[in-house]
């Protein structure tokens, strides 16, 4: 049975980053195992689009994080990433 979080006991914006990314993860396994019923799916569906927004949330701050210590002649310079 999925577990899904009850609002007040565990909020996603204190979730980090990885924890959020691991629980979105296995929501998207649940889903695409095809067991859940259609509510359960529906649920974790919702979840999981919330999950994505905080994951997205806190990449977008790790950017501009990123962009002030890149800033040049107090202007935020983006260059690209080379993995």
């Amino acid at each position: 049975m999925i577990r899904f979080m009850k609002p007040g006991l565990e909020s996603k914006q204190e979730l980090p980053f990885e924890k959020s990314l691991e629980k979105l993860e296995g929501l998207v396994k649940r889903l695409e195992s095809g067991e859940l019923s259609l509510e359960d799916s529906v649920k974790a569906f919702e979840e999981g689009v919330q999950l994505a927004a905080h994951c997205g949330k806190k990449l977008d701050e790790a950017e501009k994080k990123v962009e002030i210590l890149l800033q040049k002649d107090g202007v935020p310079v983006k260059e690209p990433f080379n993995t």
